[in-house]
């Protein structure tokens, strides 16, 4: 409510964190509705201008991984995406 001379900035995002690429896909088709924009890496802006990061918890789940090649592939992965998809992010964890 601060008016046009406060406008959101991807300074401050909200992060929600999903379970499956199904609840990801309709969250982030939602957010998109009526004139939100895809960004990078899991990363979208809503119609209203606020940034949101929607997170797998499946990612989290690969960048704990104990092993950093693991880490490393996930991220390297991650960097082209712009939704986040998990099955590409599990075939990269699981490569060798």
């Amino acid at each position: 409510n601060g008016g046009p001379q406060f406008p959101h900035t991807s300074a401050a995002s909200i992060q929600l964190y999903v379970d499956g690429q199904d609840e990801l896909d309709r969250i982030w088709s939602a957010l998109l509705a009526d004139g939100g924009s895809e960004v990078q890496c899991g990363w979208l802006t809503d119609r209203f201008g606020l940034s949101w990061q929607i997170i797998p918890r499946q990612f989290i789940d690969l960048m704990t991984s104990a092993d950093e090649s693991v880490r490393e592939r996930v991220v390297a992965k991650m960097l082209t995406m712009t939704k986040l998809d998990i099955a590409p992010l599990e075939e990269a964890a699981a490569s060798r």
